[in-house]
């Protein structure tokens, strides 16, 4: 009977009390190199992924379900991975996306068609091909894949992920202090739990 009784108050705590306590080295790592502080009062927190990364595909659930829900002093920001020729493509094709306004629409719907349907989306045509079916032009599309604009993103990427010493992906960084990797709802328990220690820290 007072096991049965303990089971059900658990139910009805909160998350973060059930959840395990976090450990440097084992949930999340410290940084050598620390980013930029972001503005007074907030807490920002970057994931790098690939859409051609299972693992991203695993963690962009939990991640989409904590941005719909995030406090509002945390700054929220994907960052698309360019540590290679290939993953550069597909941060092209983000960044393009997010400058003709179908990013919402995209993001999940590319994941999809290179993880469940093994569509190979990793280069300039395939992705101009594919971001079409959103409504952008293959010649729009084009025009801004080499743009000034997006190359200066893309370059923005690679040093973010320099400076942070990422080696893969799915990896997410909050306050620019802290690297969290995995790709399960843990990630998440982590990331928020660090969220509320800069929260106190400030």
């Amino acid at each position: 009977m007072k096991k049965w009784l303990l089971v059900a108050c658990l139910a009805f705590l909160p998350a973060w009390v059930v959840a395990a306590p976090i450990v440097e080295g084992k949930d999340y790592k410290v940084l050598a190199n620390p980013g930029v502080a972001p503005a007074k009062g907030q807490v920002e927190v970057v994931e790098f992924f690939w859409y051609g990364c299972p693992h991203c595909y695993s963690l962009e659930p939990h991640v989409a379900a904590w941005a719909k829900t995030k406090p509002a002093n945390v700054k929220f920001s994907r960052v698309p991975a360019a540590l290679n020729p290939v993953w550069e493509a597909n941060a092209r094709g983000y960044y393009v996306a997010e400058a003709s306004g179908v990013l919402e629409a995209s993001h999940m719907a590319l994941f999809d068609a290179i993880q469940v349907r093994k569509e190979r989306l990793f280069d300039q045509a395939s992705l101009a091909a594919f971001y079409a079916r959103f409504g952008v032009k293959p010649a729009n599309f084009n025009s801004l894949y080499q743009s000034f604009a997006v190359s200066a993103r893309v370059a923005q990427s690679r040093n973010l992920a320099i400076r942070y010493q990422l080696s893969g992906v799915p990896a997410m960084v909050v306050n620019g202090k802290y690297l969290v990797t995995g790709d399960s709802a843990r990630v998440v328990e982590v990331v928020k739990a660090l969220i509320e220690r800069e929260r106190k820290a400030k």
